[in-house]
């Protein structure tokens, strides 16, 4: 598998009303590419299987989505899945979901 589809394989693996960050998905590939993997996210042919929108910065904030600056979509859908989002913002301590603590 190239770069992408192991940044995909592992964003499918991200559970329903839980979010990680880019820099989490890099730390699992054992690179600190965290910025490709935002690039592979945007080029996601496989929404909504391989859910992008719950990948955020390692901040909390929202971020972007779909390849532009489409927060309000990407709010609109964490929120759906249970999220709780305060001033454009997810608490990460509450909903992350770590890969290192999962079964691969």
């Amino acid at each position: 598998m190239g770069f992408n589809e192991n940044v995909w394989a592992l964003t499918k693996k991200i559970p329903k009303g839980k979010v990680t960050t880019y820099k989490e998905i890099a730390k699992a590939l054992n690179t600190k590419a965290y910025r490709a993997v935002g690039t592979a996210l945007k080029k996601n042919p496989y929404a909504p299987q391989v859910p992008c929108h719950r990948v955020i910065n390692s901040n909390g904030s929202i971020g972007g989505y779909k390849g532009k600056m489409n927060s309000k979509e990407k709010i609109r859908l964490l929120k759906k899945e249970g999220l709780e989002i305060k001033n454009d913002k997810v608490n990460l301590k509450r909903y992350i979901y770590n890969f290192s603590s999962s079964k691969r």
